[in-house]
């Protein structure tokens, strides 16, 4: 079948996707008439995860438009916040990423967490089959076809990271119901039921403790507790 030409437009917010020639404007790109429009935009290297509507020639089109000679293609950003349907919202987070884990579970969003490499087909395949979405830095793991749902984080910095998330989704915020450890449920615990985890000084100096009731971790107001207060207070302030 006889190569055919048509035009692309990367919208600002994916131009780090592509080759810089292509970051401003719009270009001429070659397609075979057989692949998909998704597949062509992958083949730039946005992962179909970061894109919310693709428009030709002023209407918009599914992943699954064959692209023609001629035609001009505007590749869109998702809107935010983005709605994901189909399931209960939550997260599974790729190994690099354990930091922003605890602070979704600060929040009490419910954020799996993989922190040994089990590869990209197995979280693929946990992303589908516990409907989470999976949020990674890796383009060539989003792209992955069993993928249930997935979220590229643009930033390296935990505090940008977290902002991001909260920002593109909108999680139901719930703060200090969540074991920062496992993503268990916490529950009230009294310090009898905690004891074995405490250490001389902090028996004498705190009285308030819950405890995680998947892996009984426990928990009290000590010496790291102003920090996480102000990350639980900027969050709520902006997203609650």
């Amino acid at each position: 079948m006889n190569a055919s030409e048509i035009q692309v437009e990367v919208a600002p917010e994916l131009a780090l996707f592509v080759p810089h020639a292509r970051r401003v404007g719009v270009h001429p790109l070659t397609v075979d008439g057989v692949s998909t429009l998704g597949h062509v935009i992958e083949s730039l290297g946005v992962p179909l995860t970061e894109v919310g509507t693709l428009v030709v020639d002023g209407r918009e089109v599914p992943v699954a438009h064959i692209p023609a000679h001629g035609e001009r293609v505007s590749v869109r950003p998702v809107a935010r916040p983005q709605h994901v349907p189909g399931a209960p919202l939550r997260f599974l987070l790729d190994v690099h990423l354990g930091t922003l884990a605890r602070r979704l579970r600060l929040l009490g969003v419910d954020a799996a967490y993989e922190s040994t490499d089990i590869g990209d087909p197995a979280l693929a395949a946990r992303s589908a089959a516990e409907k989470r979405v999976l949020l990674s830095r890796d383009r060539g793991l989003l792209r992955r076809r069993e993928l249930w749902a997935g979220g590229y984080v643009y930033s390296t910095g935990p505090d940008d990271q977290l902002h991001d998330v909260l920002d593109r989704f909108a999680p139901d915020l719930r703060p200090w119901t969540r074991c920062t450890a496992c993503n268990g449920l916490l529950k009230e615990a009294t310090k009898d039921e905690v004891a074995d985890q405490l250490k001389g000084g902090t028996q004498k100096s705190y009285d308030v403790f819950a405890q995680c009731a998947e892996c009984g971790r426990a928990y009290w107001k000590g010496a790291h507790h102003q920090q996480l207060e102000a990350i639980v207070a900027r969050a709520l302030a902006e997203f609650a």
